[in-house]
């Protein structure tokens, strides 16, 4: 993966370790020569993992909309910031521009953002690795929401396991370079065959 997309809060009034999780990751990914892409924010964990990266001289791309381009909300250290017109429009940049996708822990946005890709996964439009940063065991309720959609045959098994969840963000990398697309399971959920 030369490219990851990270989905996190922005949020300034959150657990101290959250902030570091993500400033961790973004050295790591730097210190991997993994580009960042985000969403271009300076607040919160979008902040901490743009100024981690930065701070071990990696690259970083932001994709910000119009509304929010502005001093208050956007970083403005970065290697190149995008603007597309619209949150649809950023959202299929950050996609365009990633190999892999992370979701730390974050709110509607970050869900939204992570069930969007996920979603596409499933339908096959692509097929890279989806994973979980579990900071704080943020994503367990998540999880177990997850698994129970499964038992209830909402979801499909092999797509549930296709996202790689850890609190280690060194061995989620290793789970996600790992990871092997469920085409068969995409076929069966698309009636292929």
């Amino acid at each position: 993966m030369q490219s990851i997309c990270v989905f996190c809060g922005s949020s300034d009034a959150v657990h101290s370790d959250y902030f570091t999780a993500a400033h961790s990751l973004g050295i790591l990914l730097a210190n991997k020569g993994i580009r960042l892409v985000f969403g271009g924010g300076k607040t919160g964990l979008m902040g901490a993992v743009a100024d981690g990266a930065l701070s071990a001289g990696g690259e970083v791309v932001g994709v910000i909309i119009p509304s929010m381009n502005n001093p208050a909300l956007a970083h403005d250290g970065l290697t190149r910031m995008d603007v597309p017109p619209d949150m649809h429009g950023r959202k299929a940049r950050m996609h365009e521009l990633a190999d892999g996708y992370i979701a730390m822990p974050g709110g509607f946005g970050t869900f939204d953002e992570l069930f969007e890709t996920i979603t596409w996964a499933q339908t096959g439009a692509h097929q890279k690795p989806v994973g979980l940063l579990n900071v704080r065991n943020y994503y367990a309720p998540l999880l177990a929401a997850m698994d129970y959609a499964v038992e209830e045959g909402f979801i499909f098994n092999e797509h549930r396991n296709s996202i790689s969840c850890d609190s280690d963000p060194v061995k989620l990398l290793d789970a996600m370079a790992k990871y092997e697309h469920p085409h068969e399971a995409v076929k069966r959920w698309l009636r292929e065959g």
